[in-house]
């Protein structure tokens, strides 16, 4: 798996996720939302020049033009319901791209922490052949993103994985190498060091579903 990552190089890129990060600003949603989906937007961008491209020629007022185009079959999935804000900005960009939600949380069966990823919910058109782009703007374990993958099998195989998200930990970086193909990449804004006894990433930014959307009841 190719890692790309984003803030290894200094842009604008900085200051949304700095928005993100602090406390005093991330509590308005509406701004928290905005951020998450410009990022996506930007990793959109970066993931783009790694697609393939055709020439098309295209009639202007004054003659014909030969413009290289993108000509992959997308399949944008993000992941509920954090992912959703990070979809919307990759969707911004690849506006002709199909559409997949897929919902993954974490269970907590004995009221410990100690937790399993379910997936429950599936909306997705057919993935063979196709170009998938997987979007969830924390990468923690990593166990979201395989047990998506896995529950993904049943909808066809994709020509090519590339994984979006917005914070990642080494340690999920390092599970998802040992899962997913090698011609598969990942698209992070930036990489933190480690995972708490939680499971959360440290120093991360909190929950990014609780922050999007509000809090949620306990299951």
């Amino acid at each position: 798996m190719h890692v790309h990552h984003l803030l290894e190089k200094n842009s604008i890129a900085n200051t949304f996720v700095a928005q993100l990060r602090n406390v005093n600003i991330q509590t308005d949603r509406l701004r928290f939302r905005r951020n998450i989906e410009r990022l996506g937007e930007i990793l959109g961008y970066e993931l783009s020049k790694n697609l393939s491209f055709e020439n098309v020629e295209i009639d202007t007022p004054l003659g014909k033009a030969n413009v290289p185009l993108q000509k992959e079959e997308l399949v944008i999935c993000s992941i509920l319901r954090a992912g959703l804000p990070l979809h919307t900005g990759l969707l911004n960009y690849f506006d002709a791209a199909d559409n997949s939600f897929i919902s993954a949380y974490r269970h907590h069966p004995n009221n410990d922490e100690e937790f399993e990823i379910l997936v429950e919910y599936l909306a997705s058109p057919s993935l063979e052949g196709k170009t998938l782009i997987l979007a969830d703007p924390m990468l923690a374990t990593g166990r979201s993103f395989v047990n998506v993958l896995q529950a993904l099998e049943q909808m066809g195989k994709p020509k090519q994985i590339h994984l979006v998200s917005v914070i990642a930990a080494k340690e999920g970086i390092e599970y998802l190498q040992s899962f997913c193909p090698e011609n598969s990449h990942l698209w992070v804004a930036t990489i933190d060091e480690k995972l708490d006894e939680k499971g959360y990433i440290v120093p991360g930014l909190g929950d990014a579903g609780d922050l999007c959307f509000g809090s949620k009841k306990q299951h």
